[in-house]
């Protein structure tokens, strides 16, 4: 007995506690039904205010800058090169990389010995050509007196002969006397010719003496640069660099001993695409002499160097675009050749022109303005440069227009913004709709109130609901809320 009552009993407690849940989720239904069929509540609606950043335009003349990369050369480095070969016997202290040379000053010098050699050689040869000068100048000499006494011997024996014809014309002469007279004439003859000969190899002879006198003189020179070459020194004041020889080492002719760079002729070579090209050439086409700015930038400290455009390069470069262009620098302390820097062109003024920041340009190339009720509306400008984070346009129809400086995806055409630091507009408010009376009412047509019936009747609304609204409905007069409430949930 005592298992069936506690049977019993467990099995009456387990109904009460299905029914209580079922009682539970019956009024968990129910509220939510009601809760679905209540009329939703209505808010007041307010327009969404945003505060941006504004930028008025105000036209000016500015003169656009043009940031570009370069490196920083030198107009005068000279390659220091040994003339003739052969053992460094002396160097200077300063030679030396990073070594601070002056003009004229020596930097090395070569064993000179071969070289001194040459120039006594060179001096010996010399002193023997002007002796075979002189000699030649007395032979000639010689041969020259030779060919007047061979001459003047020819005149008489032709006079003899004259003298022997004219006393044997007129039979005071004989013919032997004749004979002998043209025998005397002819070895007269030959003896001049021979003379003749004698004075052309004289003159020959200091000729060839000459031309050795002028070739033993051009070895003399030679011998003398040589011997001059063997000692290295310095063209302009300038730095080494790229110093690779020392005492005692072998060097061969035009063996690079050194760079010599004037660090006070510096200069910047860099280059810019064609489209910048353009910007920088007046209206005859000539490459305008522009002020540049050049700028190394270490850590927190900066090289601020300035400088002009002098010229451009004649060719563009195999695989190369743009042009590429040299700016000397005036004062440039604490710049190196072949520093990589950035160079700032100032290019021609704009006039009538405007700088805003790059975010209030849209990618369509077009502006917020704000309207003198606070809303937003769309301009196109024409954009002149582009400057880091700021933006050059034309002025034009934006003259004293404020517009947004920072665009988002959240602003566009037609919203009410306000200025970042003024007083906030009244928010605008949806026009107060006139009260409606509870009398306010309408009447329905019987197919209109026929559908109304039929929807309310097949809802889930609660019986309660139910019956005051078909109340409400088999009225003449329904009132003008509900029938709009009800077509809404219809769709219609």
């Amino acid at each position: 007995m005592r298992f069936l009552r506690r049977s019993l009993t467990g099995i009456f407690l387990l109904a009460m506690t299905l029914a209580f849940l079922a009682v539970a989720g019956n009024t968990v239904r129910l509220a939510v039904q009601e809760r679905m069929n209540q009329e939703p509540r209505s808010f007041p609606q307010r327009e969404r205010i945003s505060t941006v950043n504004v930028v008025e335009i105000t036209p000016a003349t500015i003169e656009p800058v043009l940031t570009v990369f370069g490196e920083v050369k030198s107009r005068r480095t000279l390659a220091i090169r040994a003339a003739i070969g052969g053992t460094v016997l002396e160097t200077s202290d300063d030679f030396i990389d990073g070594g601070t040379v002056t003009v004229g000053q020596e930097l090395l010098r070569i064993d000179p010995v071969d070289a001194e050699f040459a120039l006594t050689r060179a001096k010996a040869d010399l002193q023997d050509a002007e002796a075979e000068l002189r000699d030649a100048e007395r032979a000639l000499v010689l041969a020259n007196d030779s060919l007047s006494a061979a001459q003047e011997q020819f005149d008489l024996r032709e006079t003899a002969l004259t003298r022997a014809r004219d006393l044997l014309a007129r039979g005071a002469g004989t013919a032997a006397a004749v004979e002998t007279a043209e025998l005397s004439s002819s070895s007269a003859q030959a003896s001049l010719l021979n003379s003749r000969q004698s004075a052309a190899q004289a003159e020959a002879r200091v000729d060839q003496a000459r031309t050795n006198l002028a070739r033993a003189e051009l070895n003399l020179d030679e011998a003398e640069r040589t011997l001059a070459d063997t000692t290295v020194t310095a063209l302009f004041d300038g730095t080494l660099a790229e110093v690779g020889t020392l005492r005692g080492g072998r060097v061969t002719a035009n063996e690079q001993l050194a760079q010599l760079i004037d660090p006070k002729a510096l200069e910047v070579e860099f280059r810019v695409s064609t489209a910048q090209y353009l910007r920088l050439i007046d209206e005859n086409g000539d490459l305008i002499k522009g002020d540049v700015k050049v700028t190394i930038d270490v850590a927190d400290v900066s090289l601020v160097a300035t400088g002009k455009i002098t010229r451009e390069s004649a060719s563009v470069g195999d695989g190369q675009t743009g042009r590429v262009l040299f700016a000397a620098l005036e004062e440039a302390p604490g710049f190196r050749v072949g520093d990589f820097v950035t160079v700032e062109i100032i290019e021609p003024a704009l006039e009538n022109v405007a700088s805003i920041p790059a975010s209030a340009l849209g990618a369509d190339g077009s502006v917020l303005v704000i309207g003198e009720d606070s809303r937003l509306s769309l301009a196109s400008v024409t954009l002149r440069r582009r400057q880091g984070e700021s933006v050059i346009i034309d002025a034009g129809d934006v003259v004293g227009a404020r517009i947004v400086a920072e665009r988002s995806p959240l602003l566009g055409a037609g919203l009410k913004v306000q200025a970042a630091g003024e007083a906030a507009p009244a928010p605008a408010r949806p026009a107060a709709a006139p009260e409606t009376a509870a009398s306010d009412t309408i009447k329905l047509d019987a197919e209109r109130k026929a559908k109304l019936v039929e929807f309310v009747k097949q809802s889930r609304m609660p019986d309660e609901a139910k019956t005051r609204i078909l109340t409400q409905l088999e009225a003449e007069d329904v009132p003008i809320e509900t029938v709009n409430r009800l077509e809404q949930r219809m769709g219609g």
